[in-house]
């Protein structure tokens, strides 16, 4: 396993070049899917509302928003899957990693994650929110508005907006992913099976279940960074508003569930394939 061994930078099996490239191609390929997720977190929409709203935009803006997710998604497979190769090989002192090694490692990458990405997540999500597109219509008008605030504004309602919530999601999520990801594919081999299959099942298997949980974190971060200005409120207020919106049922803050739990599928599931495939 590519753990075993410390990544090497420049090398085509590195576990950084690898991450990134497997997260690339699937950030690619699910970005539609992401967005009508996004809709339906932001407005409370059904499935078919959400689709029906962005086809009333038109084809030339479904994929508005893609640049900074793609080269966020890039960063982030090369963070996690790299950084959890360094890691992992450090705390396991170069033997096989064990449970505790590999959730540790996941959380110190998310962090790491949370840290460099937030300005990414921020600009994509204003950029998703149909409301933005004629004040906001592309990142330079976003970075004119945020240099107009001060050192405070800027990190609480500019580009780290969201940060703690983000922080924490990061982290359990990268500790959850990277815990299973190595028990599941050993779980699902079978001879006779393609040696991606089992990657590509335990991927779709842990994607799902890692962003089903920590879904409700994931709306309230949608409803934070999709807002712009320089007085707005924080977690415990939004939180508040979102739980308002949907009338105080669970059910409708999990509303766009079935589609986090395909798309997850379809990025956990190619971009772990991808890697273990690359990897070998």
């Amino acid at each position: 396993m590519e753990s075993r061994n410390a990544p090497r930078w420049g090398s085509l099996n590195s576990s950084y070049f690898v991450g990134a490239a497997s997260s690339f191609l699937s950030t690619v390929l699910t970005f539609p899917i992401y967005k009508t997720i996004f809709r339906q977190q932001l407005h409370t929409l059904t499935i078919r509302a959400a689709t029906c709203q962005l086809g009333k935009e038109g084809v030339r803006h479904l994929f508005r928003g893609l640049a900074p997710p793609l080269m966020a998604k890039t960063v982030q497979g090369t963070l996690l899957f790299g950084t959890q190769g360094s890691l992992q090989h450090f705390f396991s002192k170069g033997g096989t990693p064990g449970a505790k090694s590999r959730a540790f490692s996941g959380c110190l990458s998310g962090a790491i994650e949370a840290v460099l990405l937030v300005p990414f997540e921020r600009i994509q999500n204003i950029l998703q929110d149909g409301r933005n597109n004629a004040k906001f219509p592309n990142t330079r008008t976003i970075m004119q508005e945020f240099q107009t605030y001060n050192k405070r504004e800027w990190l609480t309602c500019g580009m780290y907006r969201g940060f703690t919530v983000i922080l924490v999601r990061n982290m359990i999520g990268s500790a959850i992913f990277l815990s299973c990801k190595e028990p599941l594919r050993d779980l699902l081999t079978y001879p006779g099976l393609p040696a991606w299959a089992p990657s590509l099942g335990a991927g779709a298997v842990n994607g799902a279940f890692t962003s089903l949980t920590l879904y409700p974190l994931s709306v309230i971060i949608a409803n934070m960074q999709a807002e712009v200005g320089s007085n707005l409120p924080q977690v415990k207020k939004v939180a508040l508003r979102v739980w308002e919106k949907c009338g105080g049922k669970v059910s409708l803050v999990y509303r766009g569930a079935s589609l986090i739990i395909l798309r997850s599928c379809i990025t956990w599931g190619v971009t772990n394939s991808i890697h273990d495939t690359l990897s070998k």
